[in-house]
């Protein structure tokens, strides 16, 4: 492997010169600047990134822990962190939790390990605490869930406002039998669906008895399962809202197994569209019937993520820049399709 000292050697300068160009400093002629870059490219030499991070103290890596990365919605998330880091000259190294808090703290302490500047983190455990993270002054910011007592800057959308739209939709279409579908209480982006659903309901001088409200795991196995609780009740809901896309696949796959027509005997509206791919392709269109849905911005959060950590780790004191809230709150748009009709 080259080293300075060879680069140095081939371009016949001195290994400080070397070091100018290859940093970008100013002050170097373009002739000199050229036979250096010449002796790099024949050389194929790549400084050292861990030494410069040692004088700098600067990595230029953003650790980005998530607990799903399969999902559309955090894949979308990190297609907007990535952009908006690249921009800023910064990588990302992503980690995936899959909703185990044991297995955070381990990729925490690595990531750490790894001297990253920053961490972005939609952390699988509610109560978690940055504390540690802030005794070792590592800036962190939340996006999608912010955890119970949470003093860090953080990211999220209008859950509630979203939940409250989505539902008044379902009301304003004559259904007065709504059962809600939600993931553990504990996060809070299900808490805020779940209020946002009953000030709706409340709103519109409608009850929500205790067996309207389902909880499970945010896969499309637990709104299976729910779906199919919820369809044995007498009277049965008209219509379901579920506060995950994973749970409205499983809301929808559960009907379809039981033979209930959606929307035509029961409808179904879910939190989370399905927008994947560099192409902005949705996969709702190739869903039937295609699911009324509340579309998060997924990209404009990770990009927003990105931009508060940035302050962050340029004012590592918690100043809040240029009137910057603590927590950014995004707006969502209730995308109207084919599964929400009016009740039978």
């Amino acid at each position: 492997m080259a080293t300075i000292r060879d680069v140095a050697k081939l371009a016949g300068v001195s290994a400080a010169s070397v070091s100018a160009v290859t940093n970008g400093r100013r002050g170097v002629s373009p002739q000199l600047a050229e036979r250096v870059q010449k002796a790099v490219e024949a050389l194929d030499y790549h400084p050292d990134s861990v030494a410069r991070s040692l004088r700098v103290r600067r990595t230029h890596i953003i650790g980005m822990i998530v607990p799903h990365i399969a999902t559309p919605f955090f894949a979308e998330v990190l297609r907007g962190a990535e952009d908006e880091a690249r921009q800023k000259d910064y990588s990302i190294l992503i980690c995936d939790s899959v909703e185990n808090a044991d297995l955070e703290q381990r990729l925490l302490n690595t990531l750490v390990a790894r001297r990253v500047d920053g961490i972005l983190l939609a952390s699988a455990d509610p109560y978690f605490s940055a504390h540690k993270l802030s005794r070792r002054r590592i800036p962190v910011v939340f996006f999608d869930r912010m955890p119970a007592g949470c003093q860090e800057p953080a990211v999220m959308v209008n859950n509630a406002e979203g939940a409250f739209e989505a539902t008044r939709h379902l009301i304003n279409l004559g259904h007065r039998q709504i059962a809600i579908i939600s993931g553990p209480l504990a996060f809070s982006t299900n808490a805020e669906r779940v209020e946002g659903f009953r000030n709706a309901m409340g709103a519109a001088g409608l009850p929500v008895p205790e067996e309207h409200l389902r909880c499970s795991e945010l896969r499309l196995e637990g709104g299976y399962r729910c779906a199919l609780e919820m369809m044995k009740l007498s009277p049965r809901p008209t219509a379901l809202f579920s506060t995950n896309y994973e749970m409205t696949l499983g809301s929808l796959r559960a009907l379809r197994e039981l033979g209930i027509k959606c929307p035509e005997e029961v409808s179904v509206v879910g939190f989370d569209d399905l927008v994947i791919g560099a192409d902005g392709f949705n996969w709702a269109t190739m869903i039937s019937p295609q699911p009324t849905t509340v579309a998060q911005p997924g990209q404009e959060i990770g990009r927003e993520a990105v931009k508060l950590l940035m302050d962050r780790i340029e004012k590592p004191d918690g100043a809040q820049p240029n009137g910057v809230p603590s927590v950014l709150r995004l707006r969502v748009e209730l995308h109207l399709r084919e599964s929400s009709g009016p009740p039978p």
